[in-house]
């Protein structure tokens, strides 16, 4: 661990860029044509995935209650959309909730 030039006993590496930890909400949109950017601000992506990938007849409930609170929801629910996810939870919505949706803007 290299210190600072100041001896003072800081590491020259003690920030973390908060971004590459995937602390949502600091992420800044940079334009850079991923339509996939979206997901480094998801909450999902920081917590134990198979709760959004329940087994059949298992809870959706702690997945939907991440959702709730996600900032990048519709994004989610709309790439899950658009690229007929058939499987988990999406922008807060089962694949069950998802299909019914799908049929109700046709």
């Amino acid at each position: 661990m290299a210190l600072s030039e100041s001896g003072a006993g800081v590491p020259e590496d003690w920030f973390v860029d908060p971004v590459r930890l995937g602390v949502p909400g600091v992420r800044k949109d940079v334009g850079d044509g991923d339509p996939l950017s979206w997901q480094s601000d998801s909450l999902c992506a920081q917590t134990d995935p198979e709760a959004f990938f329940p087994e059949k007849g298992g809870s959706t409930r702690d997945a939907k209650k991440i959702c709730s609170s996600c900032e990048v929801r519709t994004q989610c629910l709309q790439y899950a959309l658009a690229n007929d996810e058939r499987f988990g939870i999406w922008g807060g919505l089962s694949e069950r909730e998802r299909r019914k949706l799908r049929k109700r803007a046709s």
